[in-house]
C-alpha cells in the first residue's frame, strides 16, 4: 500500500487580536469543529492559490498572502489520513456577507486566543492553537520559500 498524506491550506487573519475561524460540521468527527480557514490544495493550483481560495470559499473574506508560517504535519487519530498544512499569514482585504459558503461550514467568527483556548475540546486539531502560537511568537518565511512548478492544465 503507497502512503498518500493530504496538501492541504490554512490561513492566519489577524485584526485587533481577534483571529478568522469558522465553525463547520466534521465527518470524520461528527461534531461542530472549529478551524482556521483550510482545505485541500486543487489539482494544478499553488498552495498560495489554495490558500485565498479556501478562504474566500469558507468565509466570504477575499485575503492576500504576506508569509508563510510554516508546514505542519498532522495524522488524525479520528481516521488516521496523515495531513500536510502548509499555513499562511495573510490580511483580509473585502468581505462579502453574500457569499454561499462552503458545505459543511456553519458560518466564520472572529475570536481571540483566550476565546480558541476555551473552546479546546472544540478544535477540529491541535494545529489550529499551534499555528496561531507561532504565528504571536513572530514566525514568518517568505512567500517564496515554497518553490513551485506548477503545471498548466489547459
Amino acid at each position: 500500500m503507497r502512503w498518500t498524506p493530504h496538501a492541504t491550506v490554512a490561513t492566519i487573519v489577524e485584526q485587533n487580536g481577534r483571529f478568522l475561524c469558522i465553525e463547520e460540521q466534521s465527518n470524520s468527527l461528527g461534531k461542530l469543529v472549529i478551524n482556521q480557514p483550510a482545505g485541500h490544495v486543487e489539482p494544478g493550483e499553488s498552495f498560495v492559490a489554495a490558500a485565498i481560495r479556501e478562504t474566500q470559499e469558507e468565509t466570504g473574506w477575499t485575503v492576500q498572502p504576506t508569509a508563510l508560517l510554516g508546514m505542519y504535519v498532522y495524522t488524525a487519530p479520528s481516521n488516521n489520513i496523515t495531513y500536510h498544512r502548509y499555513c499562511f499569514i495573510a490580511n483580509a482585504i473585502t468581505y462579502d456577507p453574500d457569499q454561499t459558503l462552503d458545505t459543511g461550514i456553519e458560518h466564520a467568527l472572529w475570536l481571540s486566543v483566550d476565546e480558541l483556548q476555551a473552546r479546546n475540546d472544540q478544535l477540529r486539531s491541535p494545529m489550529v492553537l499551534k499555528c496561531i502560537k507561532d504565528y504571536l511568537a513572530g514566525r514568518r518565511f517568505p512567500l517564496d520559500f515554497i518553490a513551485e512548478q506548477v503545471a498548466d492544465t489547459n
